[in-house]
């Protein structure tokens, strides 16, 4: 008989409440004078949830279909940081017995996560503003991928030199969508990135990813230092990634494809300084 999952459902109504609190403040919101207005966070709250649900339910769902033991997603509510959560994970309790289950559970969950994020970013945009700089100063400035430049130019058009996007909630989950899915797609040790290079490279993955976090530490002492620790919490998670039980058993070209597109992704959506103060 299956226990309650008590711990998962009390972990994602915390992190639900913590993003909506967080998300109410970001409309200037003064929750301590009026807390009846934290429903003014549910735009952002549940963007943001569907984005992180999507992601690991994917990875859920694949793990089951290769007949990978795997937990329901465990949420992280952190009602002290800008989003209100630091994300989601699942953990595998049995190996990943071939490299075609490797690359389906890896990108599961980064695609699926990618297409909520590319249309929440979509709809946000829409409703974004275009202000004077005068308006946003002193405020945490949002770095753009390639994919989040393509879009808000198309929707919004150029952005004079003193005028600068003011993001709707949405947008903003949409953007955090995107950049959660470059931090997983890195391919580096047992990130969902890592997964995919190994099942594509086999043993070439571990010399990636001594290259990618020298790469991210170069990066964090030049542009964004969040990068040097990134290369830190990389090295301490080890960069190494276990074998499959059968790696004779060949990619086919669907797998072969899904492990590129994925890595075209991480392009797209890798953000070199990912936050400032303008």
């Amino acid at each position: 008989m299956k226990k309650f999952p008590f711990l998962h459902i009390l972990l994602f109504i915390l992190t639900l409440l913590s993003t909506l609190f967080v998300g109410a403040l970001q409309t200037g919101a003064d929750l301590w004078k009026e807390p009846g207005k934290i429903y003014k966070g549910l735009p952002f709250s549940l963007t943001l949830m569907i984005i992180l649900l999507s992601h690991e339910l994917s990875h859920y769902f694949a793990s089951k279909n290769h007949g990978v033991k795997a937990t329901l997603p465990y949420f992280i509510p952190a009602p002290i940081n800008i989003i209100g959560t630091f994300g989601a994970f699942i953990k595998m309790k049995s190996p990943i017995i071939t490299r075609k289950a490797l690359i389906d559970i890896g990108a599961s969950g980064p695609i699926a996560g990618f297409i909520i994020s590319v249309a929440a970013s979509i709809v946000g945009l829409n409703m974004s503003e275009v202000v004077p700089v005068s308006q946003t100063k002193g405020a945490l400035s949002l770095g753009d991928s390639v994919l989040f430049s393509f879009l808000y130019g198309v929707i919004l058009g150029v952005t004079p030199a003193d005028h600068d996007i003011l993001l709707n909630p949405v947008a903003f989950a949409g953007w955090i969508g995107l950049f959660v899915t470059s931090i997983n797609l890195i391919p580096v040790g047992q990130l969902d990135g890592g997964h995919i290079a190994y099942a594509l490279l086999g043993e070439k993955h571990f010399s990636l990813s001594v290259f990618l976090v020298v790469c991210l530490a170069s990066l964090g002492l030049l542009m964004w230092e969040g990068w040097v620790v990134w290369a830190v919490l990389l090295l301490v998670l080890g960069l190494r990634h276990p074998p499959v039980l059968y790696w004779e058993v060949p990619l086919d070209r669907k797998r072969k494809f899904i492990g590129w597109l994925a890595l075209i992704i991480f392009i797209l959506t890798f953000i070199p300084v990912p936050f400032k103060i303008s």
